[in-house]
């Protein structure tokens, strides 16, 4: 079945937005967010998007109900997402335990999950109309801190899509609370893993002091515009099989052949990037590599803490020293990027939050990458088995799009684990980009099977 065209274009039935409130009166009281969930570039809301099968052991069961009044349930325990934010003495941010509730819109769709093709990726068709942004809704404080949308489907099947305030939560936190969701609509009393606040546990020192180097919030001046304009942006989807991951690893020497998956890719993406946008060669280029950092601590983080928990370490260079070297340099600094994070340097992060009044990480000239392929998005399963795609909804979100890609798990039609990740570049660069990536891909010295492009996109 081939992907759908980019024509596909359907109808979406929306009821009128709801609040859903925890099933139980919680407690009412105003907790603190930590200091490194409050940083300026957290400020917004990622959206995510789950696309479940027609299951006919579900028959005569509404998957809108069924995940409505388990989502009243487990706030019970997630009483903090039903809140608010407010923000005090130094920009610090807090959960106002209201209770209020989140926003919940049942719908449906005039389309069958058929219709998007085998390639359930990024970008999605209608993505606007599957997670609707309910007007004054999508605010950082005083709004719902998530924003939940169900989408019948005429096949039986359905569209989970959520929105989330990231201040709340990273990947990991956010997967906790929807397989606590899953497991109440599955019929439990309770979520198995008990939720941890404890944010203080990633709360700045006293007296504070930066004690690590912390490029990622350098302030760096926008001196050529090169910040990505938001017109002419294409959206385009990429798959790595195994055979592409070979074919990059063969472009490094064997001492470091047994880099990481994410390693490679990233190295490979920051290069053919930088490479496509042509920037000034003498201006600084960065990538910063989201590390989730729960193991890095002694003890680590304690199981059930939903939190963010992550740095963003950068690698950084100048863009003609990087497109002009071999892949190996791009490979070692990443890998000493990803290196650099430990506990002290969380601690170090969270201080430098408190000093300089929790900065933004640097946009300009930056390529921000997140790998989601073990956060877990595709295993949440609501009654109806595990989610045909799950994960984030599109690439380049945050404050800056064409900024951030994600690593997401997929499955391509001939049965191949890879991954598949978003790429937003404006219309010539990614022109530019595909023509590097398909050149380096054809002239790899590892066997590669073919010299075909692997391409493939959702639209």
């Amino acid at each position: 079945m081939a992907p759908p065209p980019s024509s596909l274009v359907f109808k979406v039935r929306r009821q009128q937005p709801e609040l859903v409130a925890p099933a139980m009166p919680t407690p009412r009281e105003l907790k603190e967010l930590s200091d490194i969930d409050d940083q300026d570039g957290l400020r917004f809301h990622i959206p995510v998007i789950q696309f479940y099968k027609y299951d006919p052991s579900m028959e005569g069961k509404d998957p809108v109900k069924v995940i409505k009044k388990a989502l009243s349930q487990t706030l019970v325990y997630y009483y903090p997402f039903a809140g608010r934010l407010r923000e005090g003495h130094g920009r610090k941010l807090s959960v106002d335990c209201t209770g209020e509730g989140i926003i919940f819109i049942e719908a449906e769709a005039d389309v069958t999950l058929e219709q998007f093709g085998d390639a359930l990726q990024p970008p999605f068709p209608c993505l606007e109309e599957l997670l609707y942004d309910v007007p004054g809704s999508s605010g950082v404080l005083d709004c719902p801190l998530l924003l939940i949308q169900i989408t019948r489907l005429k096949c039986g099947g359905f569209i989970f899509a959520l929105r989330l305030n990231h201040t709340m939560s990273d990947a990991a936190g956010l997967v906790q609370f929807m397989e606590a969701v899953g497991e109440m609509a599955r019929g439990a009393r309770a979520p198995t893993i008990p939720p941890v606040w404890q944010r203080a546990l990633l709360n700045a020192r006293v007296p504070p002091q930066v004690t690590c180097t912390h490029h990622e919030y350098d302030e760096v001046a926008d001196t050529k515009g090169t910040i990505i304009p938001l017109d002419d942006m294409v959206h385009r989807s990429f798959f790595f099989g195994p055979t592409e991951v070979a074919a990059l690893r063969g472009f490094v020497p064997e001492k470091l052949r047994n880099c990481s998956t994410f390693e490679i890719l990233t190295a490979w993406l920051w290069w053919c990037r930088t490479t496509a946008l042509q920037p000034d060669p003498e201006e600084e280029v960065r990538v910063l590599c989201i590390v989730n950092a729960r193991a890095r601590f002694d003890p680590p983080l304690p199981t059930g803490y939903y939190g963010n928990a992550f740095a963003f370490p950068v690698a950084m260079t100048k863009a003609g020293k990087l497109c002009q070297s071999p892949l190996e340099y791009a490979l070692e600094l990443v890998k000493k990027a990803k290196d650099d994070v430990t506990e002290d340097y969380m601690k170090s992060l969270a201080d430098l939050m408190v000093i300089r009044g929790r900065p933004h990480f640097t946009v300009v000239r930056s390529y921000l990458v997140s790998d989601v392929t073990r956060a877990g998005f595709g295993e949440v399963d609501f009654g109806w088995g595990k989610a045909a795609y799950g994960g984030p909804a599109k690439g380049g979100v945050g404050a800056i799009p064409g900024v951030a890609s994600f690593y997401i798990p997929f499955k391509n039609q001939k049965g191949e684990n890879g991954i598949v990740i978003p790429v937003c570049l404006p219309a010539p660069a990614m022109e530019r980009f595909v023509k590097e990536l398909d050149s380096m891909l054809k002239t790899s010295h590892v066997g590669t099977t073919s010299s075909k492009t692997f391409i493939t996109s959702a639209l």
